[in-house]
């Protein structure tokens, strides 16, 4: 069973997403309580693979406020845990194709705090108009359809 902590709905608005990956993640005691607590903040925040090993960039946890001293960097770069094979398939895949690691949502999975990661390649600016009014003409729909269905 899974429990939603945090979601970066925007990388589906400014990425188009290929395929995800599920990654563990190296915190520390306090990082743990704030995360629980759910203040974690994916917005902006992206993976690099650097050499054999898989970081967090720009996660934002926030101090937990029993921490005193053992607190930690809100902005720490983090390392993600994953099988050598996972991570050398996809540096593979980022360094030639020129896809990004966005990490899509954090969650706690069987007691533990999984990251969701997608490999994404960046939306153009007309790509997301077309996104925006597609949706709008279904939203228009979908209430058409309801006040229909509601007068007869």
């Amino acid at each position: 069973m899974e429990k939603l902590i945090s979601a970066n709905r925007k990388a589906y608005h400014d990425y188009h997403i290929e395929e995800t990956f599920e990654a563990g993640i190296a915190l520390t005691g306090t990082e743990v309580k704030s995360v629980r607590g759910a203040r974690v903040n994916l917005k902006d925040s992206y993976a690099r693979v650097e050499g054999n090993q898989l970081f967090l960039y720009n996660m934002h946890i926030s101090p937990y406020e029993q921490g005193n001293r053992f607190n930690h960097d809100p902005l720490r770069i983090r390392k993600l845990l994953m099988h050598k094979a996972e991570i050398g398939r996809l540096a593979g895949k980022v360094r030639e194709k020129g896809y990004a690691l966005i990490p899509v949502k954090i969650y706690l999975k069987r007691g533990l705090v999984k990251v969701e990661l997608a490999l994404a390649r960046g939306k153009k600016l007309y790509d997301k108009r077309e996104a925006i009014a597609e949706r709008d003409s279904k939203r228009e729909m979908d209430r058409a359809f309801k006040e229909e269905r509601r007068r007869g």
